[in-house]
């Protein structure tokens, strides 16, 4: 069996899809021959590298097969490797995963926990000496959101507007925040920009994305304050292509759930942030797919 499992992170690298994809899928059997990583890169290339190298050991040791780690494209790469099954596991959002359990391509293997919570919060942040008190104050000024697709820093913010009777369901941002004001990112560091640069007057991103020394400098977040928050936001997940048997789903999660012992913390907080845990996979997706149905057809 080959597996192929692919890391989501942050930006945009297409430089390893069509060679990920010539890969194909072999025929299935009960052991596995090989495991082929994809991980998306972070701003830190000499950081990724060394990641590479390390989980290429680590699943070699702990599946005792051959190990290989590429870059995909993005989360979208994922699903279609499900649907043809050239990809076996994959480290989604959990809008990634609504959609991959949708059509059944997928479940859950694991997700990650945070001090006990499979969870997170969004934030919106701002500069620390703006005059805003909450995100009431942003009606018609200028903001940023990570991107269109992102959970944290998009869906759980708008969705978390029309809760607040803010804005209208199905209504577009804009109605809001008004016309042009609404900027969309590549990415949590572009959207904090916009914020820093004077371009937008307050950012929807993670909470680790400040709470953290991963994506921001001290001199940055020394700038900006949390304007308001909003969640919970589930959690990212490694997922398993549904039509794999329960024996090689059992090796994968046993392998994976190895990365909590304490000689691999480093390598797992920096793949995955933080612990990983086995979940009810309906009720760790509750909040995303109740927001997915009141923002249908802006998302």
């Amino acid at each position: 069996m080959k597996f192929v499992f692919m890391m989501t992170l942050f930006g945009f690298l297409n430089l390893f899809e069509p060679a990920l994809f010539a890969l194909g899928s072999k025929p299935k059997s009960g052991s596995i021959e090989s495991v082929v990583v994809a991980l998306k890169p972070d701003k830190n290339p000499d950081r990724m590298m060394k990641q590479k190298t390390d989980l290429e050991q680590f699943l070699k040791n702990k599946l005792r097969t051959d190990a290989r780690v590429m870059i995909p494209l993005s989360s979208a790469v994922i699903l279609e490797g499900f649907r043809n099954q050239s990809v076996d596991v994959g480290f989604l959002s959990s809008v990634d995963m609504v959609n991959a359990a949708k059509s059944d391509l997928a479940e859950v293997l694991l997700a990650v926990d945070f001090d006990g919570k499979q969870s997170y919060q969004s934030y919106w942040l701002t500069l620390k000496d703006s005059p805003f008190q909450s995100v009431r104050d942003l009606k018609g000024k200028k903001i940023a959101f990570s991107s269109r697709t992102s959970t944290s820093g998009y869906l759980i913010p708008y969705w978390a507007l029309i809760e607040s009777g803010l804005l209208a369901p199905k209504k577009d941002p804009e109605e809001f925040f008004g016309q042009s004001n609404v900027w969309y990112g590549s990415g949590y560091v572009s959207a904090v920009m916009q914020v820093l640069h004077g371009q937008a007057e307050a950012a929807a991103v993670s909470d680790y994305v400040f709470d953290s020394d991963r994506y921001l400098s001290s001199e940055q977040k020394l700038k900006l304050r949390v304007l308001d928050r909003q969640g919970p936001v589930p959690s990212h997940m490694i997922a398993v292509r549904k039509n794999l048997n329960e024996d090689e789903k059992k090796r994968l999660r046993e392998a994976f759930l190895a990365l909590n012992e304490s000689e691999f913390k480093n390598l797992r907080n920096q793949l995955f942030e933080s612990r990983l845990v086995p979940v009810n996979q309906d009720k760790h997706l509750e909040s995303t797919r109740k927001a997915l149905e009141v923002v249908h057809g802006k998302f």
